[in-house]
């Protein structure tokens, strides 16, 4: 008996001391990213609810063309929200930022990861992610170098010709060199990493093929070591339709990778429980009109709770 009445003692001090779960945001942009980041949040990964009035919560003050397309944003061990973005359609580097709340952010950089390649004609969607055994951030995106991969050239059905590239960073101070990341053999562009668990990665991609057969889909690949090599890509896992932007977050026993129909100005998804069989999900997911693609990610209850309160 008194072991059955400490056991309610403690369930009665302790039983509201139940931590909240992280909740997962949306970071966006929209039209040709002139405005900024937008942001909306989620509480199935299903439905997207449009925080600020669609407004942004940060506005592009970097790079030539001072635009802030294609958002990723992760939660670094600092516990602060790292960013980095597309600042232009032909430029030699790439957007970056941080904040401790997603309203307050860092002075922006401009971080030249492709200066020394004078004829590279951009760097395209770029992505963050945190190498926890190394301990530090690697961050990767597309660029077209006329001359290299010839027999792919036109391949995109324009002069791009993407392969993907990466540097790693411990302060975003000082930056190792820039590296080949991921080449298969085509056209490719959109990477995006999740950490399944220790030495085990996958990174979905889209096939930027147009030219003699179109591709326009999103497939993925595996490692054992975030900097890869990564394997051969998968089949396509999106349909009968162009798609481009994909970014991935386990909800439940679900994998969800979202991604945008850019043609038909909507967004889709797919689902899957083995990261292998998958389903077209599009018609049960909302997202804000007018969203482009980005990244999701999770929030600390306490902060998502804030901004939700003060901004939906």
């Amino acid at each position: 008996m008194k072991f059955k009445l400490l056991g309610l003692l403690l369930i009665a001090i302790f039983g509201g001391c139940k931590q909240e779960s992280d909740v997962l945001f949306f970071a966006s942009f929209r039209g040709n990213g002139e405005d900024g980041l937008h942001l909306a949040y989620s509480e199935d990964g299903y439905k997207w609810t449009v925080l600020n009035k669609d407004s942004t919560f940060l506005i592009p003050k970097v790079g030539e063309s001072v635009l802030m397309r294609d958002p990723c944003v992760i939660t670094g061990p600092d516990k602060k929200f790292h960013m980095v973005w597309t600042t232009g359609w032909n430029e030699h580097g790439i957007g970056y930022a941080n904040s401790e709340d997603l309203v307050n952010w860092s002075e922006q950089i401009y971080i030249p990861v492709m200066e020394h390649e004078e004829k590279a004609l951009n760097c395209w969607a770029p992505e963050i992610v945190y190498d926890d055994i190394k301990e530090q951030y690697m961050i990767y995106w597309s660029t077209t170098i006329p001359g290299r991969f010839p027999e792919t050239k036109g391949s995109g059905g324009n002069k791009y010709n993407h392969r993907m590239y990466y540097v790693t960073t411990k302060d975003f101070q000082k930056f190792s060199e820039t590296k080949l990341f991921y080449e298969y053999g085509f056209n490719v562009i959109d990477g995006t990493i999740l950490k399944l668990k220790k030495n085990e990665f996958v990174m979905f991609l889209k096939d930027e093929t147009k030219v003699p057969n179109v591709e326009k889909n999103i497939r993925w690949t595996t490692a054992s070591n975030i900097e890869g090599p990564y394997s051969k890509p998968s089949a396509p896992i999106t349909g009968d339709y162009w798609a481009e932007g994909p970014t991935c977050a386990k909800v439940g026993d679900k994998y969800i990778v979202y991604f945008d129909k850019y043609e038909v100005g909507k967004m889709g998804a797919v689902e899957s429980t083995n990261l292998k069989d998958w389903k077209d999900i599009s018609d049960k997911v909302s997202f804000p009109q007018g969203t482009r693609h980005g990244t999701v990610f999770k929030v600390p209850a306490k902060i998502a709770k804030n901004i939700i309160s003060a901004y939906k």
